[in-house]
């Protein structure tokens, strides 16, 4: 096909169409403009949500010279660096309300506690019932002098005494060399181990 070919004569392109201008809309803000201000510019500082109308000329102009931080000390754009960490939100201390009603600054946390039955003050704790003694064995000390066969209530005399025994018992030397009880000889040394490590020996 060559260019002088009728087929390119049937071709038809669309024209490429500029996007029209608005007929009616707000003045452009700038002073002795006519034209109509379609593109908006941040007034600035303390003035969010507010906007100027421009015309593309002006607007092109306007973000040219325009700046956020204008007429601010360097010690007023430290502190506005600093809060933009936290969006520019306030903030408070961890556990401390000193705005709060009742709040002083030598209370202690129990006193600015609510306590209404009276449970947390002094004469309560010397009415309540003394407590209970706790047991000086953990759950691993528990289950090894229940490895020895004794209960919480053995002291350091008679857990010696039953490992003494149980060795003696269980060791092969004293069996004519019968290993078959090694395991058990094994456990009972570990659960002293335990005992001597928590020193309820």
């Amino acid at each position: 096909m060559t260019i002088n070919s009728s087929l390119f004569d049937k071709i038809r392109v669309k024209p490429t169409k500029q996007a029209p201008e608005p007929k009616s809309g707000p003045t452009c803000d700038h002073p002795q403009c006519q034209k109509i201000g379609q593109f908006r510019a941040p007034k600035g500082r303390l003035r969010e949500g507010e906007y100027f109308c421009f015309c593309m000329e002006h607007v092109k102009e306007y973000n040219q010279t325009y700046n956020y931080f204008k007429d601010m000390s360097d010690d007023e754009l430290v502190k506005y660096q600093k809060d933009s960490t936290i969006g520019h939100r306030p903030t408070w201390s961890m556990g401390v309300k000193r705005g709060a009603r009742g709040f002083r600054e030598d209370q202690t946390t129990a006193d600015r506690m609510r306590d209404p039955f009276g449970m947390f003050s002094d004469g309560a704790a010397r009415s309540r019932a003394p407590r209970q003694p706790e047991s000086r064995a953990g759950i691993a000390q528990r289950k090894a002098l229940a490895t020895l066969g004794l209960d919480e209530s053995a002291d350091a005399k008679a857990i010696r005494a039953r490992y003494k025994e149980l060795v003696k018992r269980l060791h092969p030397d004293s069996n004519g060399g019968d290993r078959s009880r090694e395991e058990k000889l094994r456990e009972i040394i570990q659960a002293y181990k335990q005992l001597r490590i928590a020193k309820l020996v």
